[in-house]
Order: C-alpha cells, then sequence, then structure tokens
C-alpha cells in the first residue's frame, strides 16, 4: 500500500477545524456512556468511512455519531432508524458544527448538554462562540483517514502478540491521538493532581500510537511509544527507526515510515523495539506475556533486520 502524505503544515488548519469538531462530538460520548477505567468510555474509533462513537444511550434509545470522512457529513443514527445529517464544508465554523449537532440530537430526542470548551488544545475559545475555526480540505481529510486506517490495522496486529490486559485501538480526541495500551497488571505510581491523568495511568502502562504532533514536542505526524512510570535508562535504549525524545517519548516519523520499502515491517519493529526496550528496563516478564500469536525470537529478529536495512539502504 502506498501511505498518503500528511504534512501537518500543509492542513493545519483542517487539522484545527477537525480536531474541534472531534471534541464537541466525544464529549458527547462522554456524557452519554458510563465510566470505564483509563477513560476508555471517552474515545472515538476508526470505521471504514471514518470515526464513530459507536453505540450511545439516552433515556430509552441507542445512537451513534458518525464522521463520513468520505461523503464528508456529520451523521446521527438511532436503533429504530432515524437519521439526520449535514455537510461538512469549508466555511462550517465550530459554532454551527456545534449547534448543527445539537439540532440532530434535539430532532431524534437524545440531546444532551455538554462542556462548551475545549480541552487540552492551544484553542481555548468555547464552542459555541468560535467563529474562527472552519477550514475543511476535503483531500487531507481523506488522506487522514487512510493513515488512520492503516495505522489502525498495524496496531491490531501488534496488540495480538500480547496476552496482557491490553486497550482497544481508540482516537482520544483531546489530543487526536490512535491510542493501544499494554499493561503489565501492576498498580501504577502516577501522583498527577489532575483527575484525567490519574485515572489514565492507575497502572503501569506502555503506550504506543499515531500522532499529528504539536509543536511543544514533535512538529509532525509520528508513530509514537512511551512507558508510565518510566524506568532509569530507558533513553538510552535502541529503537528501531526512532528515538527518545527529551520527554521519553519513543517518536518514529510518520513521512519515514510513508517512505519506507515496507511501511508495516519497519512500524511493526518500531513499536516491538521500544516494548521491548520499556518492558524489559520496567522488568516486565516479556515471555510471559507473549501470545500464542507473537512471532518467534527468530521471527521477531528478522523483522529487526528487514526494517535495519530498509533504513540503511536511503
Amino acid at each position: 500500500m502506498t501511505l498518503p502524505e500528511l504534512r501537518i503544515a500543509d492542513w493545519r488548519p483542517t487539522k484545527d477545524t477537525l480536531h474541534l469538531y472531534a471534541q464537541i462530538v466525544g464529549k458527547v460520548r462522554l456524557a452519554t456512556t458510563p465510566p470505564r477505567n483509563h477513560w476508555w468510555h471517552a474515545p472515538l474509533y476508526v470505521d471504514v468511512r471514518g470515526l464513530t462513537t459507536g453505540s450511545l444511550h439516552r433515556g430509552h434509545t441507542t445512537f451513534e455519531i458518525a464522521f463520513d470522512l468520505i461523503d464528508h457529513e456529520l451523521v446521527v443514527r438511532t436503533i429504530d432508524g432515524n437519521t439526520s445529517a449535514f455537510a461538512l464544508t469549508d466555511g462550517l465554523f465550530v459554532a454551527d458544527f456545534d449547534a448543527r449537532l445539537h439540532a440532530a440530537l434535539a430532532k431524534l430526542g437524545v440531546d444532551i448538554a455538554i462542556w462548551e470548551q475545549p480541552f487540552g488544545v492551544p484553542m481555548t475559545t468555547p464552542f459555541r462562540e468560535d467563529k474562527e475555526h472552519a477550514s475543511w480540505d476535503r483531500d487531507a481529510v481523506e488522506r487522514f483517514h487512510r493513515a488512520l486506517d492503516w495505522s489502525s490495522s498495524v496496531l491490531e496486529e501488534f496488540s495480538g502478540w500480547f496476552v496482557g490486559k491490553t486497550s482497544p485501538i481508540q482516537l482520544f480526541w483531546h489530543s487526536l491521538d490512535l491510542s493501544l495500551t499494554r499493561f503489565s497488571g501492576r498498580p501504577g505510581l502516577a501522583t498527577a493532581s489532575d483527575l484525567v491523568n490519574r485515572e489514565a495511568y492507575t497502572h503501569e502502562v506502555i503506550l504506543f500510537g499515531f500522532w499529528m504532533g504539536d509543536e511543544q514536542t514533535f512538529p509532525d505526524a509520528s508513530f509514537y511509544a512511551f512507558i508510565v512510570p518510566e524506568p532509569a535508562g530507558l533513553r538510552d535504549a535502541a529503537v528501531v527507526g526512532g528515538e527518545w525524545t527529551s520527554i521519553g517519548l519513543a517518536v518514529l516519523p510518520y513521512e519515514t515510515v510513508r517512505s519506507a520499502r515496507d511501511p508495516r515491517t519497519l512500524l511493526l519493529a518500531f513499536l516491538q523495539s521500544a516494548y521491548e526496550a520499556a518492558a524489559g528496563l520496567a522488568g516486565w516478564d516479556v515471555a510471559a506475556f507473549e501470545s500464542a500469536w507473537c512471532p518467534t525470537a527468530e521471527q521477531l529478529q528478522q523483522l529487526r533486520s528487514s526494517a535495519l536495512s530498509d533504513l540503511l539502504s536511503r
């Protein structure tokens, strides 16, 4: 498969608009879903047409909100077959998106109040007042969807190699990143004062994912891995194709993967090498966590060798 280009500089206005749209929809999901550990009741999911909340419940009605990134629509469906939708187009301000979504929900009898304020992003204007963000580059959105779909498929494959507690592949709307989490089973050591991070890191975890980046951490789309709590010596460990940042993230640029001879092999080698480094230094029983579907030691070595050969040949 040829992966699409996805340089953030080419579509940042649209990315920011989509990010705010996703926060609004995500907050509806958060308000209508019973709490689950590690905020697993909050994220969105990648599907064949874009992003979805999955099934939500309001009163006696089950409904779903979906970003159709092929036909460029926001669609609300209920279990009784009713649908309400509106177009996602250039010029649709966040304030108008918010109003139209709540109108669609009200029409179907499932509207709910949310905290109308962005979370964890540089944009701070309340959703109802945001008349700034309204960019919608159809081609960029479709490329983003294809990148999400491909990344999700590789993370799903990698997820199957681990027999312990594992999260779904989910898109967290506060940072707009696709995420997979593995757990050691041991309690975490998180001391964060805020509720979000306290709940996210109640247990020792290694996280993997795909993120569009930000101006502070890394400037473009990248794959990542990190562990909480971080063991000593981690940032000196080798990781295939990537490097450790000053905040303890192993980062592999999306563009490096996109231009690889075999993108899947390179990404899997990166994920596995980051996992082995983090889990090994943290004292996880790596052998005990191997599932029946995990490649053998010889196959993993071949995976690493193939990825390194690809990188060295450039």
